[in-house]
């Protein structure tokens, strides 16, 4: 849990995704969710502006790559979006967070955390600015939460789950924009003894804030909802934090086009939401869903490039 002392729980919380990065001039909570990813968090101690980033990789691997992507570029960025507010580096302090190796179940090759780790040290080296803190490295990932106004940050380590979940039940995310459907799904989650529900979301904006705080072991994804539709969604997480994704959705028929395009996006179960037998607890439904849950929550990911 968040040290409340430490994190008022009435302040503004912002939410980063790999790739993001913030500056804010007022008392925030940041927070993200590291693996193999690095987070600088600056502070300039006169002003008491602050700024946190989330970078993937040490550098980048196109010439035109987002920025926010790679440490050499986003590291740079938020250092020079502090000192456009005051061009004294002396204000400036840094800490940095992350860099675990915690790829291997990505497909990825390790030495990335390392790589980052080496990133964020030699760009905060070349602007001469002090770091006051470290917790990196290691085969864990980490949950930070930066409190702008006072400094503080808070590291909680995540230990890697290697899709084992004897002695504990699998974690489900439920993202849907109906708060019926949402209640029925919980209900029928909650009425099995291996699963349980970790959090709702009625919107992709609201799943992935859900996403860092909780980190589910699969998430029950619909299609249809506002802003952000459910297949751009699956898209995203599986760029920049894969996880299990089952869709359910009343236009993923089977055999569908956009049965096939979600799981040509990473989605590790498809469901007709019709099918499912909501609104009649059809047991038969039921064991169908929590089939598919299970097998995407022990499954293998496959992140997209």
């Amino acid at each position: 849990m968040i040290d409340e002392g430490l994190f008022p729980s009435d302040m503004d919380r912002i939410f980063l995704l790999p790739g993001e990065l913030c500056v804010s001039d007022k008392p925030v909570l940041m927070a993200t969710l590291l693996g193999s990813c690095v987070s600088v968090c600056l502070y300039n101690r006169r002003l008491g502006v602050a700024g946190m980033n989330h970078f993937l990789r040490n550098k980048a691997l196109m010439t035109n790559e987002a920025r926010g992507k790679s440490g050499e570029a986003s590291t740079t960025y938020l250092i020079e979006s502090l000192l456009v507010r005051d061009r004294l580096l002396s204000h400036l302090e840094a800490k940095i967070y992350g860099g675990g190796e915690v790829v291997a179940s990505l497909g990825l090759s390790g030495g990335i955390g390392a790589d980052n780790i080496n990133m964020a040290r030699r760009v905060l080296k070349d602007y001469k600015i002090p770091i006051v803190q470290e917790d990196v490295g290691g085969k864990f990932g980490r949950k930070i939460y930066f409190n702008t106004k006072t400094f503080e940050v808070q590291a909680r380590n995540i230990s890697a789950r290697h899709n084992d979940y004897s002695g504990r039940k699998i974690r489900v995310l439920i993202v849907d924009d109906s708060p019926v459907v949402r209640k029925l799904l919980r209900r029928m989650i909650e009425s099995s003894s291996e699963f349980e529900v970790c959090e709702e979301a009625a919107d992709a904006y609201e799943a992935r804030d859900k996403l860092l705080e909780t980190d589910p072991d699969v998430i029950s994804l619909d299609i249809i909802m506002p802003g952000l539709d459910g297949l751009d969604f699956l898209k995203k997480i599986m760029q920049y934090k894969p996880k299990p994704v089952v869709i359910v959705s009343t236009i993923a028929k089977a055999g569908s086009a956009i049965e096939q395009r979600a799981k040509e996006l990473g989605a590790l179960g498809v469901i007709d939401k019709e099918e499912l037998g909501l609104y009649r607890e059809d047991a038969r439904s039921q064991l169908k869903y929590f089939a598919a849950l299970k097998a995407a929550a022990t499954g293998i990911l496959k992140k997209l490039i």
